[in-house]
């Protein structure tokens, strides 16, 4: 996997590993040793203090969105770092984020799909109902979609298709201001700083520019809404 820029992500179980490095640092080691025969540049680390049973994992959720924002690809020490966060896995899929676990590259893409295998099945049972719903629909005479006539008009095609622009857009928005709380916790308050901060780490708009201060104002207030 060719990659230009990374987002490491540790996770160790306890308290007392997190704070005497124990497990932290040979993560560390692995994810430099395998940049160290790559030009990819690592954007950020991220460290998570939690239980692998757990699946609510936020320094997990704010390094993805750091790698959906740059293009970068979220690398692991250890497959088992996520192997249990069977959730996240899935939305990995989903979003199409690349990652790595350097202890075993040629492993990834097989256990992505077996753990998002159930996920898609039910997917694929949810798409089976609604077509048989509206084909029930259509044989009692509702008129789907633009066609007019008699019976009941039913136009959902344009209108979920335009749901989904805007949560896809809200969400995306949210996890710029997540990346921008961090820009104003390291002392950059001003729309300007923020803007240029958010260019320095690669994040790019919704349509692949550079940010103004115009435009980091239009994504706080989208977020607020």
């Amino acid at each position: 996997m060719k990659m230009s820029k990374a987002v490491a992500y540790y996770r160790v179980s306890t308290a007392k590993q997190g704070r005497s490095g124990l497990g932290l640092d040979a993560q560390r080691k692995a994810v430099a040793d395998f940049l160290a025969g790559t030009q990819a540049e690592l954007m950020a680390e991220f460290v998570e203090v939690e239980s692998g049973k757990v699946d609510q994992r936020p320094q997990l959720e704010t390094a993805l969105a750091q790698c959906e924002l740059t293009g970068a690809t979220l690398l692991v020490a250890k497959l088992d770092r996520l192997s249990r966060n069977v959730a996240f896995l899935a939305a990995l899929q989903d979003s199409g984020t690349r990652f790595l676990a350097v202890d075993m590259p040629e492993a990834n893409e097989l256990t992505i799909h077996i753990m998002a295998a159930v996920a898609q099945a039910e997917r694929k049972a949810i798409s089976r109902r609604t077509k048989e719903a509206l084909a029930a629909a259509k044989a009692r005479g509702v008129r789907l979609g633009g066609n007019r006539g008699n019976g009941a008009d039913l136009r959902v095609g344009p209108a979920i298709s335009a749901q989904k622009r805007s949560v896809a857009a809200s969400e995306r928005a949210a996890k710029v201001c997540r990346q921008i709380a961090l820009i104003r916790a390291e002392g950059s308050a001003s729309l300007r700083q923020i803007a240029a901060a958010l260019n320095d780490r690669g994040i790019t708009t919704p349509r692949g520019g550079s940010w103004s201060a115009a435009q980091v104002h239009v994504v706080l207030n989208r977020a607020s809404r």
